[in-house]
């Protein structure tokens, strides 16, 4: 049986720009829509599934890192966040506030599609859609439960609320215990396309992370910074390889 088109929404004022987008993801086998500002895009989330949303940040109203902000707190949607501002400060905050990547303007559609594709496979992924050797899919720490079919952190059977790339980041670790992963190893994990020596996005999620998880996040016990190399994620707690 044939798969549907997955469906992505591109939240953009820009007409030009967002009528761009849209034919370019449809020709590419995607089925794209596109919307002007945060309202319309409630509208639309409202009536029916989306499978991501492409948002960018400068839009009349709210804007799209309290829109980002918004939908973090009420869904697990992907998000990809498009900005003029290619900052290091604004691509850290847009990744603060829980999109699952950042896409400074202009792009090259090549890469935008490139990116989209990674945030659905690995949503796919988290989501136990897609093939590949069995492996557990519960993963207990400290008080903690990590279960990747249902995708939910529990601690102390209370849910802990992680954003889609907070739990690719988690996942990566979990499956991988007791072993250093260079920050380069990690970024493929999470992003699967061409990058930057100089990313520092899997820092700042590793941050997010521990904030969650860790009993006092400047003193990690579950996930080690192994200086010169990367991180370790240490399951029993104790801040040391087993």
């Amino acid at each position: 049986m044939e798969q549907a088109p997955k469906k992505v929404l591109v939240v953009d004022d820009d007409d030009r720009l967002r009528e761009l987008v849209v034919r370019y993801l449809n020709e590419q086998g995607f089925a794209a829509e596109g919307v002007e500002d945060g309202a319309s895009m409630d509208a639309r989330l409202s009536a029916g599934h989306v499978d991501l949303v492409v948002l960018d940040v400068m839009l009349p109203g709210e804007d799209g890192l309290s829109i980002a902000r918004r939908l973090r707190g009420q869904r697990t949607l992907p998000i990809l966040i498009l900005s003029a501002r290619g900052d290091e400060v604004d691509r850290i905050v847009g990744l603060e506030v829980g999109a699952d990547d950042y896409l400074t303007k202009p792009f090259n559609p090549r890469e935008l599609l490139a990116r989209i594709r990674a945030i659905l496979r690995r949503s796919e992924q988290r989501d136990g859609r897609t093939g590949g050797a069995p492996q557990p899919s519960r993963y207990a720490f400290g008080d903690f439960t990590l279960d990747l079919q249902s995708r939910r952190l529990t601690c102390n059977n209370r849910e802990v609320e992680l954003t889609h790339g907070e739990l690719a980041l988690l996942e990566a670790f979990v499956v991988k215990p007791n072993r250093v992963l260079s920050r380069d190893a990690l970024i493929g994990e999470l992003k699967g396309y061409e990058r930057s020596p100089f990313d520092r996005s899997v820092d700042v999620r590793v941050t997010r992370l521990r904030r969650k998880i860790e009993p006092d996040p400047e003193r990690p016990q579950f996930i080690r910074t192994v200086w010169g190399e990367g991180y370790m994620f240490t399951p029993q707690g104790d801040g040391s390889a087993m």
